[in-house]
């Protein structure tokens, strides 16, 4: 009898993907732009009258990238919540055996967590940057505050720049899911990473979508692909000095950024609303660009 219970209580417990002792650790990065029919403000933050359904189907996809990464032999999975206040994934209804990285201000900003001990890094509901015309929601970490990121004088999106953190730590993209301009855009910089076209650009908030459990099982696809040639894949790499370019909307962050150059070396304002930093590698550009997007005289606990 106790037999039989033990083997009715394994039969109806809740699946948790089966991680393997010696296979590869991925790092998910989450955003929410790039979610199978998500194109407005309105599904994408709290207050918007879809936000809880898309809370609900990005935790799907997110579910789907960490299940196949599980069942195509990784190890371990880190996902980090990345999308507004980075407390979007319901962890409740994710696998048991996976670990999420959640709230802001942190290190590494979109990449928390990462390190040379992952050997593969996923991104789910990626977007477009800022200066690609075609994506749903395109932008390049903030549509109200910057008009331009660039790396070595090369423009980036939230992808590339990320890539170019993981890149540090010799950890290579090996999955992209967004919309067709974003994983076009993706691949353009990082070669033959895997892409989950999820929905194709009709404009800036506009978009033909695949439905959500199609788009889930293309995930789950691509990233099982990834995962079984992942040794396949390179790191994208900048070799240093880095010099990072970030153009404002407005000008006065430009120029109050500029006042640190006293104490600061490598930083300077080089027009109304842009300001250049000389790091010594990735790292150090990545941490400057981390204060830059979280510091507010406003802070409080």
């Amino acid at each position: 009898m106790r037999v039989l219970v033990l083997a009715m209580a394994w039969l109806f417990a809740p699946a948790v993907a089966l991680a393997q002792a010696d296979g590869p650790k991925i790092f998910i990065s989450f955003d929410m732009e790039g979610l199978a029919g998500a194109v407005t403000a309105s599904q994408l933050g709290p207050g918007g009258f879809e936000y809880e359904t898309y809370r609900d189907l990005g935790t799907l996809e997110a579910k789907a990238a960490i299940e196949a990464a599980f069942e195509a032999g990784a190890s371990e999975v880190v996902v980090a919540d990345s999308h507004g206040d980075g407390e979007n994934l319901k962890i409740e209804d994710l696998p048991a055996n996976v670990q999420v990285i959640r709230g802001w201000p942190r290190p590494f900003d979109m990449m928390a967590g990462i390190d040379a001990s992952f050997n593969g890094v996923v991104m789910i509901g990626y977007h477009a940057g800022t200066a690609n015309p075609r994506g749903v929601r395109a932008h390049s970490f903030s549509s109200a505050y910057l008009s331009a990121v660039r790396l070595n004088g090369v423009e980036m999106s939230e992808a590339s720049f990320n890539a170019a953190v993981a890149g540090h730590f010799g950890v290579p993209v090996i999955m992209v899911s967004g919309d067709d301009a974003s994983v076009a855009e993706a691949r353009q910089v990082l070669g033959d990473v895997e892409g989950a076209v999820v929905k194709w650009s009709h404009g800036f908030h506009a978009a033909r979508t695949l439905h959500p459990e199609e788009a889930r099982r293309l995930i789950a696809d691509k990233v099982a692909k990834a995962v079984g040639r992942i040794d396949a894949f390179e790191p994208y790499r900048l070799s240093g000095p880095v010099t990072l370019e970030v153009r404002f909307k407005s000008y006065r962050p430009a120029e109050i950024l500029a006042y640190l150059s006293a104490v600061l070396p490598g930083l300077e304002r080089i027009d109304a609303h842009t300001i250049r930093f000389e790091g010594e590698d990735m790292e150090q550009v990545a941490r400057f660009f981390d204060f830059i997007m979280a510091y507010d005289l406003g802070l409080s606990p």
